[in-house]
């Protein structure tokens, strides 16, 4: 059979019109759902940055068995980072803490408190620190602020979460309140 140029060129433009044809009917992997059987699934935000991406937490019988990017979410259209895809490992994880510990100032070592136990001091080392840097006037004027006090918010807090934080450190008087995702 002798191919000649013309022949060629009718044959490569075919082939990618015959590729598409054949392709057509069958299901891709984007339009498949990739579902874990008998597993509950629950959307979530990645907590790594501010960019707020979705992901789908699969659990069953209450433990994590699987997270992946979501998606149907606006932001990130199922596409994770590499922070995002080893979201699994943080909740997966033999060194991760579970319970409180506590190191007294001059201890060689930690040891576990009661949540209770953990709150209560967290509630005096603000109330003495806001008592021992209150400002109430500076150059005449009513500032009402506690200058030893400052809040860092982070990426997994949502909007309603945020606004509560922000109204919590405005009552303690804390007025270096700054969020992760601007810095």
């Amino acid at each position: 059979m002798k191919l000649t140029r013309r022949d060629f060129l009718a044959a490569s433009g075919l082939a990618p019109l015959l590729g598409v044809a054949s392709a057509r009917g069958r299901e891709t992997t984007a339009s498949v759902p990739r579902r874990i059987r008998y597993a509950k699934e629950t959307t979530s935000i990645c907590p790594f940055c501010g960019v707020g991406c979705g992901l789908i937490v699969q659990a069953r019988d209450g433990d994590i068995i699987n997270i992946e990017g979501d998606p149907d979410h606006p932001i990130n259209e199922g596409a994770v980072c590499s922070k995002g895809a080893a979201v699994f490992q943080t909740h997966h994880n033999e060194r991760r803490l579970t319970k409180v510990r506590h190191r007294k100032p001059g201890a060689a070592g930690w040891e576990e408190i009661g949540w209770d136990a953990a709150m209560t001091r967290i509630a005096e080392l603000t109330k003495k620190t806001r008592d021992a840097t209150w400002v109430a006037k500076e150059d005449g004027a009513t500032v009402n602020r506690a200058d030893g006090l400052a809040c860092l918010g982070g990426a997994a807090l949502d909007t309603e979460e945020c606004y509560l934080l922000v109204k919590a450190m405005r009552a303690v008087g804390a007025p270096w309140i700054e969020h992760q995702a601007r810095i």
